[in-house]
């Protein structure tokens, strides 16, 4: 038998623990490529954001109502959770290298009709091609992270991932907010297209795979292909962890894009802020988001790694918080200020998108390594089925409502309750190390 070829891949997990250089080298390696990955979850994050702050303008020039708004925020919600079930698939297909690269370059290529032929026929298929391009996104980024970080120590560069949508409403709306008032919403588009393409020349250039995690096919002594470490999929997203995660995440993803789609509006027309303001004070939700997600998930981290129970921390904790979201979002009217209602909101972000992370990871411990992607896309496009209700429903208050800041309220209202309940759910059923799926023998 000819011998192989030495390899070309970075060492494996046994060779990075008994080489200590090497093992800093891959260290290095692994926080510069996850840094990459932030910063394209930051561009995604702000083609998402970047909706809510041209809504106003864009309902002014082309003299639409706050439900044909919604429909277009709920129709990228739609094709983004159609999208995401195409993660497995794009990992088997081709590398993490290019499948990522293609995305993002497409994402650039759809926004960019409506800056030439602004209508409403024109929005909604852009942001319908958008979605379903931004679909597969999130859980190819994790998927390649988590190749370079071993599952107790998940929970911090997942959190850093998924803090891109804070840090893009903290760094990159506030500039998309002067851009939009010197040069028009346009204008806002046509950058963030740019840096999205601009951003896959370093990628491509250095991108290379990790030595935590199976790309789904598995190379056998006699240079096939082996199924050996995969499990039906029924088996896996019809665990209790993976059904109550999902409702969960769903609730909590209404706020997320509801936020999005309509707190600067919220701000301007419900609370009395100029757009300038508006824009401004869209971060301070994401600067408390930033805090509990990189706080929360280090913690977690740490408290993994101590032997403390993965469901107290990946779960009961997370979602004692999104709890107490929904407490101070159903309390909204009686409040009595416009800044004590922006505090409410903003910490009530906070606490639940700090859960997102964790949820992942504790979903990700029920499924064999090969999965990672596949199971991470079908759950991530569950979750985004929360963006399809909340964006439109709020539109269609807001029509129905005598004024604004009425259909605002109510409509916090009834997240706040909805998510809520379904943070109960999760602290009674899920629980990933009695629900992980051992591989089929």
């Amino acid at each position: 038998m000819a011998a192989a070829p030495p390899s070309t891949n970075l060492p494996s997990e046994a060779q990075a623990k008994t080489h200590p250089s090497l093992k800093g080298k891959s260290l290095r390696t692994a926080w510069g490529l996850t840094g990459m990955l932030v910063v394209l979850y930051i561009l995604n994050a702000s083609d998402k954001a970047v909706f809510g702050l041209i809504a106003q303008p864009l309902r002014e020039e082309l003299h639409l109502s706050s439900s044909q708004i919604g429909l277009t925020g709920s129709a990228f919600f739609l094709a983004y959770a159609v999208g995401g079930f195409f993660a497995g698939p794009l990992n088997r297909m081709m590398s993490l290298r290019w499948a990522i690269a293609i995305l993002a370059i497409t994402w650039g290529a759809v926004m960019l009709p409506l800056v030439v032929w602004a209508s409403f026929a024109v929005l909604l298929l852009s942001r319908l091609l958008l979605g379903f391009s931004e679909g597969p996104t999130s859980a190819l980024l994790h998927t390649a992270a988590y190749s370079w970080h071993p599952p107790a120590r998940r929970g911090l560069p997942g959190a850093l991932i998924t803090s891109g949508a804070t840090i893009a409403k903290i760094a990159v709306v506030p500039a998309m907010a002067v851009i939009l008032a010197m040069y028009g919403w346009r204008a806002t588009i046509v950058v963030l297209a740019a840096m999205t393409v601009v951003w896959c020349v370093p990628w491509l250039a250095t991108w290379r795979p990790g030595p935590y995690l199976s790309t789904g096919k598995h190379t056998s002594s006699a240079g096939g292909t082996s199924d050996v470490d995969t499990v039906p999929w029924r088996r896996i997203l019809t665990t209790r962890t993976f059904v109550v995660s999902g409702c969960v995440a769903a609730s909590a993803y209404i706020l997320i894009t509801v936020v999005l789609t309509w707190l600067p509006s919220y701000f301007e027309t419900g609370l009395g802020y100029s757009r300038l303001e508006s824009g401004t004070l869209f971060a301070i939700p994401s600067v408390v988001g930033l805090v509990t997600l990189v706080g929360g998930s280090l913690l977690s981290d740490r408290a993994v790694a101590r032997g403390v129970s993965i469901r107290l921390v990946r779960v009961i904790l997370p979602c004692a918080g999104v709890m107490v979201s929904g407490v101070l979002l159903m309390s909204l009217p009686w409040l009595g200020s416009p800044a004590l209602a922006v505090a409410a909101v903003s910490l009530a972000y906070g606490l639940v998108i700090a859960i997102f992370p964790l949820i992942n990871t504790a979903v990700v411990e029920t499924c064999p390594p090969a999965q990672i992607a596949g199971t991470l896309g079908a759950f991530l496009a569950i979750q985004s089925l929360g963006g399809v209700v909340g964006p439109w429903a709020t539109g269609l208050l807001l029509d129905a409502s005598a004024t604004k800041v009425d259909g605002y309220t109510t409509a916090f209202q009834l997240i706040g309750l909805i998510s809520a309940i379904c943070a109960a759910a999760a602290i009674i059923a899920v629980d990933p190390i009695r629900d992980r799926v051992s591989p089929s023998r």
